[in-house]
């Protein structure tokens, strides 16, 4: 059977063979392959979600429903928000807040981990990001409040770092725009075949 990924990433530790999968069956003739792959369960049977378009709408609805601490306050979220002048899109814009700056906000799906307590990302190098993060910095330095939110599909880690030994260009960039004033929030998730939630945030390492 051949199933359809929604992730670009390398999958580290996510796609060993003899891993045990979970696909959707989207009953859609006119799709090209009728299965999407949801869930893989990886060495120590912990579930991990690999559909990267999940990331976005589990951060939105936390937002939503002020799960996120640092994200509350907000009256207005939109999606798919072109960055000023140029050809980059945030993925959201939060407003509304009581007079206070207008927040881009970034996401990021991880999947991968570095040991058995530290998620990383990315576990590819990962030029959009840095551009990313290049625009993050740039909001801030025009008065907007810039963060990005890395959104860890599993829930067996207590910490997030920047993946220095896949793309060190990337974490680099990672310090440098939390020194800029981009503020940097990472979520692990409970994640199993009937839900996925952000449930906590986890502790950064730099």
């Amino acid at each position: 059977m051949t199933a359809h990924t929604a992730n670009t990433g390398a999958m580290l530790g996510c796609a060993e063979p003899g891993m045990q999968v979970w696909l959707y069956d989207r009953y859609n003739p006119k799709r090209k392959y009728r299965y999407s792959w949801e869930l893989v369960a990886d060495k120590e049977n912990n579930f991990v979600g690999i559909h990267s378009h999940h990331a976005n709408k589990l951060v939105e609805e936390a937002i939503h429903e002020k799960k996120i601490k640092d994200l509350q306050d907000y009256q207005s979220i939109s999606a798919e928000v072109k960055y000023l002048n140029t050809n980059s899109r945030f993925d959201f814009l939060l407003s509304g807040n009581n007079g206070k700056p207008d927040c881009y906000l970034e996401v990021k799906n991880v999947t991968a981990k570095r040991n058995n307590s530290t998620a990383i990302f990315p576990d590819a190098v990962s030029t959009r990001g840095q551009k990313h993060l290049q625009h993050l910095m740039d909001a801030k330095s025009k008065g907007y409040r810039a963060a990005i939110i890395y959104c860890i599909q599993r829930n067996d880690v207590d910490y997030f770092s920047a993946a220095q030994e896949i793309d060190s260009d990337y974490a680099k960039l990672v310090t440098k725009a939390k020194d800029a004033g981009v503020e940097i929030i990472a979520t692990k998730c409970v994640v199993n075949p009937q839900e996925i939630y952000i449930s906590e945030p986890v502790k950064l390492l730099w």
